[in-house]
């Protein structure tokens, strides 16, 4: 599996496209507040995309994950998230 590319979108959002067996496309939206929140504006926010899917990926085939959500939307099923990726 593989994280091919991550695009930006207009108004806060990513498309996230990732090759596997069955291929998958994501839209993801990542507010400015939750960005540097996060990260404290270290990384790119592209890069938090990037390390985000890394962490789905690693629970999770790509099929299960959602085609459309908020970032802020990962802790509540993976209460770890913001420890594992959080850069700030």
């Amino acid at each position: 599996m593989k994280i091919v590319q991550i695009s930006d979108l207009p108004n806060a959002e990513f498309e996230v496209s990732i090759v596997s067996a069955n291929n998958t496309v994501h839209r993801v939206f990542l507010s400015e507040e939750y960005y540097k929140e996060l990260t404290d504006g270290n990384i790119d926010p592209k890069e938090l995309i990037q390390r985000s899917f890394e962490f789905l990926l690693e629970r999770e085939p790509n099929t299960a994950i959602l085609s459309e959500f908020d970032l802020r939307k990962i802790k509540d099923y993976f209460p770890e998230f913001e420890d594992v990726v959080g850069i700030n």
